[in-house]
């Protein structure tokens, strides 16, 4: 439990900067004002979305070796939420958000999840494994 809170809280520090930072991309939401509450709503979401996709790959033996992969899934599901959030009227985005070409949705909210999910991953690895590793150790001695 307390290294899912790890990865969590890893990932919703990450988050809360990333919405503050990319914020001024967006017209509104739900048609209204950006608050910082929004912004911590969705950075909460989404530390939930990367602890999710992170967490097997820290506990499953054979997954540390395909850690990329969180890249690619974290992108994927970005740009499903973007594709609901936009269809949905949720957000919308102001002329200075640079678009990808082929998907048309932001390249910021796009890269979001990967880039944060993979960032968070690098940093708890480190703490994680080598607590595992330790009681691994412990439990052979």
């Amino acid at each position: 439990m307390k290294k899912m809170l790890l990865v969590f809280t890893s990932a919703f520090i990450l988050n809360v900067i990333w919405e503050n930072l990319h914020s001024f991309l967006y017209a509104s939401y739900k048609g209204g004002a950006i608050t910082e509450y929004i912004l911590l709503r969705a950075s909460l979401f989404d530390a939930l979305i990367i602890t999710s996709i992170v967490v097997p790959f820290l506990f499953i033996t054979s997954l540390p070796r395909s850690g990329w992969l969180i890249f690619i899934i974290g992108t994927a599901v970005a740009i499903t939420n973007e594709y609901y959030g936009l269809g949905t009227g949720r957000w919308a985005y102001n002329s200075l958000m640079p678009i990808v070409p082929l998907i048309k949705v932001g390249i910021t909210p796009a890269m979001q999840l990967g880039l944060l999910g993979y960032l968070t991953y690098f940093l708890v690895k480190p703490c994680i494994l080598t607590r595992l590793q330790q009681k691994w150790y412990n439990v052979r001695s």
